[in-house]
């Protein structure tokens, strides 16, 4: 090999293991100090300067290997006898390079080795035998086979990288064969998703980014992958960062010019914006509890040249009704806290974070939002109740339960053209029909 050659092959080997090394402090960051994987990967990405495709790699390393986390685990414990006498930097970073070795096709098994070896020997000297053995071992051998695994739960929590109780539930609430079909779209890579902020631009837009437009959304476009908060036209305020199901959301309320809106639970204010941009005379007020999600909802204004129709307020969204009158919202929307199952293939450890126990207290926080914000509404005011997750308990449950409780109100049946995401009246979305994130929306009225 020229010399030349020889220099760029080594260049490109070291800069593959700058986005490894980077990628294995994520992973430390997220499984040992419980960091959120966007921020955690944002966060790392801003502070150090690397190539865009060192930043690829280290992004699709990152979610790659939370994504199949469970699966890793258990072809480990084939060659670990026990992971607890191992430092955990090192079961991360043999956890980081089985996910390459098994998933991607184009990085050769040598050079992924040879960088994990050489990680370790830099952190630790002899951690790097431990980590060329099992390599080498898992290499050589046959690999164990999960379709072996007898209990049905449990194999496919470990072909599906999920935990064994929300395989159960899945199954439980939609049947076996769809389940399956959802735990298949959760393995898929997210695309990239943006609402075009005046929708008589979408065409131009389109073009402009060569995204299709959305399936679901009339102001939607999409693309397998892209970052568009670098674009001109993510700074011009003409595009926002939107999933598709989320952009469903804002129209339900068929808001007029001169509404006053209440966002009950809004950063970090994608919808609070869509919200607004249907306003004139009209004010959007959206809630917070935290001062730095607020900025967000602010900065998400002022971006979008809409900031003198929103005005921010720190209000716990149980306790609206003790600061606002009775009669003072045209329009509500409770996008309310909840156990976020929808979003599993943008935010991987979502997944194992959450016990099933966590739908009960979070169905009891749902349930006070609403009651706090009813009081809160006009007659004939609407309220819109969503959430980013599939299950009823935080879903139908909710809606018939308030209704149950509060005859001053009824359902208001929303409809879609799209007829398999319309299910009794409500928008039910599934990750697997539209590749998009899990969400459901739901209307009340109060009549009297």
């Amino acid at each position: 090999m020229a010399w030349g050659k020889s220099l760029k092959w080594v260049i490109i080997l070291e800069t593959k293991q700058l986005a490894r090394s980077g990628a294995l402090a994520v992973l430390a960051e997220i499984f040992d100090k419980g960091a959120y994987s966007n921020i955690a990967l944002n966060h790392y990405l801003t502070k150090h300067r690397l190539s865009q495709q060192d930043k690829a790699l280290l992004t699709e390393l990152v979610y790659g290997t939370l994504t199949r986390k469970i699966t890793l685990e258990w072809y480990l414990a084939h060659y670990i006898e026990d992971r607890e006498k191992i430092d955990t930097w090192i079961y991360y970073l043999l956890m980081l390079s089985l996910y390459q070795i098994l998933y991607l096709d184009k990085i050769p098994e040598h050079a992924i080795v040879n960088d994990a070896v050489t990680i370790a020997k830099k952190r630790h000297r002899g951690a790097d035998k431990l980590v060329n053995a099992v390599l080498r071992q898992f290499l050589r051998q046959e690999k164990p086979d999960i379709t072996a695994i007898k209990r049905k739960n449990k194999r496919y929590s470990v072909a599906y990288s999920l935990p064994v109780w929300l395989v159960k539930k899945m199954i439980d609430e939609f049947g076996e064969d769809r389940a399956i079909a959802m735990f298949k779209s959760l393995l898929v890579r997210s695309k990239a998703s943006i609402r075009a902020v005046n929708p008589a631009e979408l065409e131009t837009v389109k073009q402009l980014t060569g995204a299709d437009k959305s399936l679901l959304s009339p102001v939607g476009l999409v693309k397998a992958s892209g970052n568009f908060t670098g674009s001109d036209l993510f700074k011009e305020g003409k595009i926002t960062i939107q999933d598709e199901s989320s952009q469903l959301v804002a129209p339900t309320l068929s808001i007029q010019e001169n509404d006053c809106v209440l966002d009950a639970c809004s950063a970090p204010g994608g919808k609070a914006v869509h919200m607004a941009s249907y306003l004139k005379s009209g004010q959007l007020i959206a809630l917070d509890l935290y001062d730095h999600k607020l900025k967000l909802i602010r900065d998400n204004a002022e971006r979008l040249k809409l900031a003198d129709k929103i005005q921010t307020q720190k209000l716990d969204a149980r306790k609206v009704h003790e600061h606002f009158a009775p009669d003072t919202f045209d329009k509500i929307l409770v996008d309310a806290p909840c156990s976020g199952i929808g979003l599993i293939r943008r935010k991987p450890d979502i997944k194992y974070n959450k016990e099933n126990k966590d739908f009960v207290s979070l169905q009891k926080i749902q349930l006070e939002i609403l009651d706090s914000v009813c009081q809160t509404i006009k007659k004939g005011g609407i309220i819109t109740y969503s959430t980013c997750t599939i299950f009823k308990e935080e879903n139908q449950i909710v809606l018939k339960q308030f209704l149950d409780n509060h005859p001053n109100f009824e359902q208001v049946k929303l409809y879609h053209e799209k007829k398999d995401i319309v299910v009794d009246g409500c928008l039910v979305i599934t990750p697997e029909q539209y590749l998009t994130d899990g969400f459901f929306i739901s209307q009340v009225k109060r009549i009297s």
